[in-house]
C-alpha cells in the first residue's frame, strides 16, 4: 500500500502497471490481496483462481483463496484449496496452520451436528472444547476480537 494509506489509490497504481505487464504474477497477486483487503472480494477469489490456474506450483494464491473461501463459510472449498497449497510447497507451514484451523472448524461443525441429533452424546463436550479453543484462537491478549483465520 502507499505511504499515504490510499488502498484504493494504490490499486489503481499496481492496475495501471498490469496493464503495461499484464502476466506478472507477483502484481497479480498483489491486486488479488488488495482486492480482498478493500471488500471486493468476487474480484479477488477471481484473480486467486486465476493464478491457480496458471501457476499450480505456487502455493500462496491456494492458501489466500482459502481464507476467503473460509471466511465466506465454505469450508469444504477452503480445505480443497490448502490441500492444494501443502502439495506445491510441502514446508509451507502457514498453509499447514490455516489446514489445521479449518479441520477444527470442520470439527466444530460435525460435533455440533451430533450433538444436535443425540443430546447425550460425548459431541457436547467436544464441541465445547471446540469452540474454547476457537474463541482463545480468534481473541487478542488485550480481549478484542482478531480477524478469524481460515
Amino acid at each position: 500500500m502507499r505511504e499515504d494509506g490510499d488502498a484504493a489509490g494504490a490499486l489503481r497504481t499496481i492496475e495501471m502497471a498490469l496493464e503495461r505487464l499484464p502476466r506478472d504474477v507477483a502484481l497479480r497477486f498483489t491486486r488479488a490481496v488488495m482486492q480482498a483487503d478493500l471488500g471486493q472480494i468476487d474480484a479477488a477469489l477471481a484473480g486467486f483462481t486465476a493464478l491457480t490456474r496458471e501457476y499450480p506450483e505456487l502455493p500462496e494464491p491456494y492458501n489466500n483463496l482459502a481464507t476467503l473461501h473460509a471466511t465466506r463459510g465454505d469450508l469444504d472449498r477452503a480445505l480443497q484449496a490448502l490441500a492444494e497449497a501443502v502439495r506445491a510447497m510441502p514446508s509451507y507451514a502457514l498453509a499447514w496452520e490455516n489446514l489445521g484451523d479449518v479441520h477444527l472448524r470442520l470439527a466444530e461443525r460435525a460435533w455440533r451436528e451430533a450433538s444436535a441429533l443425540d443430546k447425550a452424546s460425548e459431541a457436547q463436550a467436544k464441541l465445547r472444547l471446540a469452540r474454547e479453543l476457537i474463541e482463545r484462537l480468534t481473541s487478542r491478549p488485550d480481549g478484542t476480537a482478531r480477524p478469524a483465520s481460515p
